[in-house]
């Protein structure tokens, strides 16, 4: 079978990194509560930033939030080994810039994702990401993002939200622990 997967809240709590990395580079503390009740992507509400000001710390802030220390979902690695060893095909696809692709794939790969560099697809837009798993034909794909699972419903692919606050709205299978996933596509091809 082909399991294509996005990346950010995905597969690594980027965000959640991210809200921590504000914390310490604003010398605030909010807590935790705060980024788990956001109704959307953006961090920055939280920390009482205008979507102006949000954008522009997300930009400076991106090398470190991208190639650090964001850790993997538990159980997100294993799973994902697990599949290749399986013989399935793995496919990742991020909206993260095509400028940031080849950085990406070399800290995947470092993490212990199983990485084929023509399997790693980056620097698209939603739309963009939608053409792409379509034309992969995937049986499987798992994002957190409203606006590409929206589109991706109803299609060919069994689609699974890797559950986060702000797609909480969405009523589709769902993942909260990469654990229960075997489970979770048992139960969709039943």
């Amino acid at each position: 079978m082909k399991f294509g997967f996005d990346i950010d809240d995905t597969l690594i709590g980027l965000r959640e990194y991210a809200f921590a990395l504000y914390q310490r580079k604003l010398g605030r503390t909010v807590p935790l509560d705060a980024f788990h009740a956001l109704n959307r992507v953006e961090i920055h509400e939280a920390f009482g930033m205008t979507d102006q000001e949000g954008s522009a710390m997300w930009l400076d802030s991106l090398e470190e939030i991208y190639y650090s220390e964001c850790p993997p979902y538990p159980g997100a690695v294993d799973y994902l080994q697990q599949l290749e060893r399986e013989g399935h095909e793995i496919y990742y696809i991020t909206a993260r810039t095509a400028e940031h692709g080849q950085k990406t794939k070399e800290w995947m790969k470092k993490q212990g994702f199983p990485v084929q560099d023509d399997h790693f697809f980056c620097g698209m837009k939603d739309a963009e990401k939608v053409e792409i798993i379509q034309e992969l034909q995937l049986d499987y794909y798992f994002d957190d993002k409203p606006a590409v699972i929206d589109t991706l419903a109803g299609g060919t692919v069994n689609v699974l939200v890797k559950d986060q606050s702000y797609n909480r709205h969405l009523d589709m299978p769902r993942i909260k622990d990469w654990a229960d996933l075997k489970e979770l596509i048992q139960t969709k091809k039943a």
